[in-house]
């Protein structure tokens, strides 16, 4: 079995390109810090196709915080006579891992913490709708 699920943020703007025949390549750098050793952080190259690549071109960008399951495949190569070495996640699934609020960094943007309404001052809470 191949099977591969990590969160992290990605480093930066996903890069898109597109065969012959228009279907979409979506690759994501992603960083992911350790379970029991937050102070490492491995980066993982990770590359999706089709509708899954459409997806992360339409709303992956730089801080992103994401889910994805995937597979890994070696990404070895030989050029100039020198062998490199690496790997690659095929991106199956990806999600969002925080809401679209939680990972907004603007200085300006109210920070309220939950996603719930603020119920007004001298509202009874016998006297709710629900």
């Amino acid at each position: 079995m191949n099977k591969w699920v990590g969160m992290g943020r990605a480093t930066k703007d996903p890069e898109v390109r597109y065969t012959k025949d228009n279907k979409a390549i979506a690759t994501i750098n992603v960083a992911v810090d350790r379970r029991f050793n937050k102070d490492v952080t491995d980066f993982f190259k990770c590359t999706a196709f089709g509708k899954t690549a459409e997806f992360v071109e339409k709303y992956i960008r730089k801080g992103t915080k994401v889910v994805i399951e995937g597979t890994v495949q070696n990404d070895n190569y030989e050029k100039d006579g020198v062998k490199h070495y690496g790997t690659n996640i095929i991106i199956e699934a990806i999600e969002f891992a925080e809401s679209k609020k939680a990972g907004n960094t603007q200085p300006d943007a109210p920070a309220s913490g939950d996603d719930f309404m603020d119920i007004p001052v001298g509202v009874d809470g016998d006297k709710t709708p629900f």
